[in-house]
């Protein structure tokens, strides 16, 4: 079966896919879907025209599909967006406005994205991150959803004292000298590529979800290094735009709740550098495991 890949890049108004358009040949028969949802990635990618990122599997899929240059998310938050995304439907209408209001509180009998393909005779499946973290929405899917074993971080010295202090916010980055599949991604493209070989033989309607680049920014070692610090530039200009309305700016509330990070005033030059470097490389790691999905689906004759 051939089928359509989806990517929704999640959280910065960018939308990657190909297009709904299909032969008499094609509509006869039920093409699969792969969604590909990456947290908190901006427009800071190859077919942006950003030269210093290292996205050549999300740049590949540009190239195929279409590249949205102005798409918005429908609220700057997390869940009202994932949940706009999987329901078709505005965050005044869900009711969905925060982190803690499941959607079907609200509208109970809505038909989500995956429960539309799910009665149409599709499998359905969801790998990670779709919904918001902590909730999920079993009608969508035809078997339980699935999510990652792994940490947020690598290294099991913090891990642990992280534990002991009961602190849910570590560092803001980590750069761990470890496996792909030790962290949550990695687990997450390892379990994509066993489902694909499962589900290749049905229509299927398979949700993939990344947690990177969204803080911390973790990645593995050998992604920081692609991006070594001397490369990394400051922004030229780091003033508000003229009359911007207050409500526009922010005092980066995601970012001071991790415990190297001052609570108040500018960030140094130094760490700024760091966390550009940072985000850089958890985005390079992600796109790594996209490309790994990309390329079993190739194997596999469904692309």
């Amino acid at each position: 079966m051939r089928g359509w890949v989806l990517s929704f890049v999640m959280a910065f108004g960018l939308l990657l896919g190909s297009p709904f358009v299909t032969s008499p040949a094609q509509a006869a028969e039920k093409l699969n879907v792969l969604m590909i949802a990456v947290d908190d990635l901006r427009p800071q990618i190859g077919c942006y025209g950003d030269k210093l990122a290292r996205t050549p599997n999300l740049d590949r899929l540009a190239s195929r599909g279409v590249v949205f240059n102005r798409a918005y998310c429908q609220q700057a938050v997390c869940s009202p967006s994932r949940t706009s995304l999987m329901t078709g439907c505005r965050p005044d209408t869900t009711k969905v406005w925060d982190l803690k209001t499941h959607f079907r509180k609200n509208i109970p009998d809505v038909v989500t994205l995956g429960q539309c393909f799910k009665n149409n005779g599709y499998h359905t499946q969801s790998l990670s991150k779709i919904f918001h973290s902590g909730f999920d929405d079993p009608p969508s899917w035809s078997v339980p959803a699935w999510f990652p074993k792994n940490k947020n971080y690598g290294d099991p010295g913090l891990l642990r004292k992280l534990d002991e202090a009961k602190r849910v916010k570590g560092p803001a980055w980590e750069s761990p000298d470890v496996a792909d599949n030790a962290l949550r991604d990695g687990e997450t493209a390892d379990k994509a590529v066993e489902v694909l070989r499962e589900v290749k033989d049905k229509p299927f309607f398979l949700a993939v979800g990344f947690y990177k680049p969204h803080l911390p920014f973790v990645a593995p070692k050998k992604y920081f290094e692609m991006f070594p610090l001397e490369s990394i530039r400051l922004p030229d200009n780091p003033n508000p735009p003229k009359d911007v309305p207050e409500l526009a700016l922010t005092d980066w509330g995601e970012l001071r709740g991790y415990m190297d990070v001052p609570q108040s005033g500018p960030l140094s030059d130094e760490m700024t550098r760091k966390l550009i470097q940072a985000y850089y490389a958890a985005a390079a790691y992600a796109d790594a495991q996209i490309g790994k999905v990309l390329a079993e689906l190739e194997r596999l004759g469904l692309a």
